[in-house]
């Protein structure tokens, strides 16, 4: 336990900082899942669409909150969308899109 009371104060802070922007990442770690489980389980291209939707948003969010670099937000996004264009284009490929 810290001696000096701002540095105490520094502990509480950092502890409730670290709860928040855990939070947020747990959030759209979560939703990229849900998007890569939609791809694995072959789900139709509105559903996939939807779900991508929804993990760039959360992604966005986590980053305006400054739980995770921007740079990072992008390039998590443009990871995950790199993945769902792939199954897409398979889908398109396979004829079973629809």
């Amino acid at each position: 336990m810290p001696n000096i009371k701002s540095a105490a104060k520094r502990v509480k802070v950092s502890e409730k900082k670290y709860l928040k922007n855990k939070s947020y990442k747990t959030f759209f770690k979560n939703r990229v899942k849900e998007v890569l489980k939609a791809i694995q389980e072959k789900a139709p291209k509105e559903v996939v669409l939807e779900l991508a939707r929804k993990a760039q948003s959360a992604i966005d969010k986590a980053v305006s909150k400054g739980a995770i670099h921007k740079n990072q937000g992008a390039r998590r996004k443009a990871r995950l969308m790199e993945k769902v264009n792939a199954y897409l284009k398979d889908l398109e490929t396979t004829g079973s899109g629809k």
